[in-house]
């Protein structure tokens, strides 16, 4: 198809400053791929110990505690392809050294793990500064078909980084993936940098300031006040901070299983490196077919949707419990890619839909805080306990935990109430400049009146997003009036989709 088909098939293609982000979305996945294959087998190929593989994820995730919240206030305040940049720097940082020190000598489990807490850095204010930009680059009324191929972008660079990692480790050193990975990162701040719109600030009298030591005091002042601001609309929305707290458990779990014990059931049982690149290539693969499926799905119950979605989660460790042949697991984890892309799908639009604009960067932040605050915990647990009990039980007490979460989160009538045409009327409300009973702790599925809900959940690691159906509002507009499912977290992301998301 030529350029001009293209536009007139997908018409947001037109915007200069999307096409620099979606080449962004491209290149960026594309080098998280070969570290997701790099420093596991970095790791196990010089200690042998999947002991201190969990010390070094643990590193590697740990910052989140911390940055998640600081990014979210930066990406609010600052131009966040700004913030962006940063995050991808410390990244280029974290992986690029780690390979050059692979390459040229052997490292000590505490340069990795200090290496792995730079990048976890950058992964963490990485994430609400990815949700906070892409509205600011497109009208609203694009906002979905952009959301979509923005992340059929990032999933296919994931999915060809992964495959291509997962060789070239096979046949050479991860020390090259990683620093790759490194190269490519770098090679992302000329695309961001060209980007022009969303650099001025959604918030009066953001920029101005002071000079000394009031600056100091009034800017940490500001701050708090900030990430108050935050929590108070985090916690004002039930179903918001019910699935967040589920995927709380199902990403600590889920990291535990996945990214600890994966490599170790890969290099045992499965082929090593090429396999774990196969299995990670699968999931990514999963996740653009979700993303195409999306585009003209749409579940009736979408809180609901997306609990039982955190529950199939279980679905990647019990495959690797059972030691199912290799393309038997690709299988689940394509599957499982699929309906986790379209669970980030429906998140995402609900938080762009019902989360003020002023307010998305820092209530993604809590997002991604409670999202991943576990993951630390899941990955110290998951090398010793499976050093202790075996891998495969270990693996199967992950599978139990995700699935006790998710029969928990249905308890709340909000989440298996919440409908799509709900969603649909609350926001035409909000967009009238009305909001039917809204008020602190009101959700939707409350009750008849409640104001305005959202769907939640990660990572990481990554993840970006795809937005509202029919808005025909600019983002201008849409920036002075009210608007709410799992960010991916995302995810993610982004997690990331990391975000961290899971698989």
């Amino acid at each position: 198809m030529s350029r001009g088909g293209l536009i007139r098939r997908f018409p947001v293609l037109a915007i200069r400053d999307f096409r620099l982000l979606l080449a962004d979305r491209l290149i960026a996945p594309a080098s998280v791929g070969f570290s997701l294959v790099g420093v596991s087998f970095a790791v196990l190929k010089l200690t042998n110990s999947p002991t201190d593989l969990s010390y070094v994820l643990a590193a590697q995730i740990a910052p989140s505690l911390i940055f998640a919240l600081l990014g979210g206030v930066a990406a609010d305040r600052f131009p966040p392809q700004r913030v962006i940049i940063a995050a991808n720097l410390m990244m280029a940082v974290g992986e690029g050294t780690f390979g050059i020190l692979v390459l040229t000598g052997r490292p000590s489990l505490w340069a990795m793990m200090g290496l792995e807490a730079l990048t976890g850095t950058g992964i963490a204010i990485f994430y609400p500064a990815s949700q906070a930009l892409l509205p600011r680059l497109v009208p609203r009324g694009m906002l979905q078909e952009a959301s979509a191929i923005s992340r059929l972008a990032m999933n296919t660079g994931q999915m060809s980084g992964a495959a291509v990692a997962g060789l070239l480790v096979a046949a050479t050193s991860p020390g090259l993936a990683l620093v790759l990975c490194g190269i490519g990162m770098v090679s992302t701040v000329p695309l961001l940098r060209s980007i022009r719109a969303g650099r001025e600030s959604l918030r009066p009298g953001a920029g101005r300031g002071v000079s000394g030591l009031d600056a100091v005091s009034v800017s940490t002042s500001s701050m708090l006040t900030e990430l108050r601001e935050g929590w108070s609309e985090f916690r004002s929305h039930t179903w918001l901070w019910v699935i967040v707290a589920e995927f709380c458990v199902v990403m600590m779990a889920w990291y535990g299983a996945f990214s600890v014990l994966g490599p170790v059931v890969a290099r045992a049982h499965l082929g090593g490196a090429a396999a774990w690149g196969a299995i990670t290539a699968a999931d990514a693969f999963g996740l653009i077919a979700g993303g195409l499926v999306s585009l003209r799905f749409t579940p009736r119950r979408p809180m609901l949707f997306v609990v039982l979605t955190g529950g199939a989660v279980a679905i990647s460790p019990l495959s690797l419990a059972m030691i199912l042949p290799l393309a038997a697991i690709c299988a689940a984890s394509f599957g499982l890619g699929v309906f986790v892309e379209m669970m980030m799908v429906q998140w995402t639009v609900t938080m762009v839909r019902n989360i003020p604009p002023d307010k998305l960067a820092r209530v993604s932040s809590y997002d991604v805080l409670g999202s991943v605050m576990a993951m630390p915990a899941g990955a110290l647990i998951a090398g010793p306990l499976g050093s202790a009990i075996g891998t495969s039980r270990a693996e199967y007490a992950a599978a139990a935990a995700i699935i006790l979460a998710a029969a928990l989160a249905l308890i709340p009538r909000d989440i298996r109430t919440i409908r799509n045409d709900d969603a649909d009327r609350l926001h035409g409300a909000a967009a009238a400049g009305t909001d039917p009973g809204a008020g602190p702790g009101a959700g939707p599925g409350a009750g008849p009146g409640k104001g305005p809900a959202v769907f939640h959940r990660t990572q990481t690691l990554l993840e970006y997003e795809r937005n509202v159906r029919t808005d025909t509002a600019t983002h201008a507009t849409a920036s002075t009036s009210s608007p709410p499912q799992r960010t991916a977290i995302a995810p993610q992301s982004g997690a990331a989709e990391t975000a961290e998301r899971p698989i």
